[in-house]
């Protein structure tokens, strides 16, 4: 399948991209470029970026770019581009801004839609034991897959992926409170909760040295972010009302 073809796919299922940005100035325009490609509509949410990024997106054709003023997080900035989208569009794909992932991924993802079911897609990074793989992103994707278990989540194996497809608006109608990192991994434990499907397809990644790939994940601030969320999921499964 190419991608005219699926950009057909896209374009009669409404789909859109929403990518999350934050001070990736060096990679941002790339990874608009690539995803201009499908022909669909793109919301970038500038995050409150304190570098050049809204100077190297703002003049680029064919996007509607989107800005807070403070950093909010990227939970935040998924959850406006969701919002902004809600009505035009029925699917959203989000993709990080540091281009780790290739947007040619989204055909296997695409191809993996159950029919005629609203499913939560995620894709399922390859070589994440590589050496040029932070052990930041190593341990954290290990870490979190537990816990997205325990608190009565789905079984995956990489539940900090950012490159999902969405379905609207059933993923706006999920509650979910985290704004930061940890709202990729809640709304996969409220996905299950409300029984809406979560299905991984393996996709690409890329932590080649010298791409001017930067991560914002703090090890520490997140790891307590991280245990804060999973301990109220946890509690709410077992002792608390899940519909709050």
């Amino acid at each position: 399948m190419s991608i005219s073809d699926i950009s057909k796919i896209l374009k009669k299922e409404q789909f859109v991209f929403i990518i999350p940005v934050y001070n990736h100035e060096q990679k941002i325009a790339e990874v608009i470029a690539e995803s201009l490609k499908f022909g669909i509509p793109i919301f970038v949410v500038d995050d409150g970026s304190t570098d050049l990024t809204y100077d190297r997106i703002k003049d680029i054709r064919g996007i509607t770019v989107l800005r807070h003023r403070e950093n909010r997080g990227k939970g935040a900035a998924i959850i406006t581009g969701m919002t902004r989208a809600l009505g035009s569009a029925d699917w959203a794909i989000t993709i990080d801004a540091d281009g780790q992932h290739d947007p040619r991924d989204i055909i296997p993802m695409i191809r993996g839609i159950p029919p005629d079911k609203r499913t939560l897609m995620v894709g399922m990074r390859q070589g994440m034991a590589g050496k040029a793989v932070p052990w930041t992103s190593r341990f954290g994707r290990r870490f979190s897959n537990l816990w997205v278990r325990l608190a009565g989540g789905p079984a995956v194996s990489d539940s900090q992926s950012g490159f999902r497809i969405y379905p609207l608006p059933e993923s706006l109608n999920l509650n979910v409170r985290a704004r930061r990192f940890q709202f990729e991994v809640e709304i996969l434990v409220r996905a299950e909760w409300k029984k809406i499907p979560v299905t991984e397809v393996p996709v690409s990644v890329s932590y080649r040295p010298g791409t001017g790939r930067i991560s914002h994940f703090r090890p520490f601030a997140d790891f307590l972010r991280n245990s804060e969320t999973f301990a109220r999921l946890i509690i709410k499964r077992f002792f608390m009302d899940r519909e709050s």
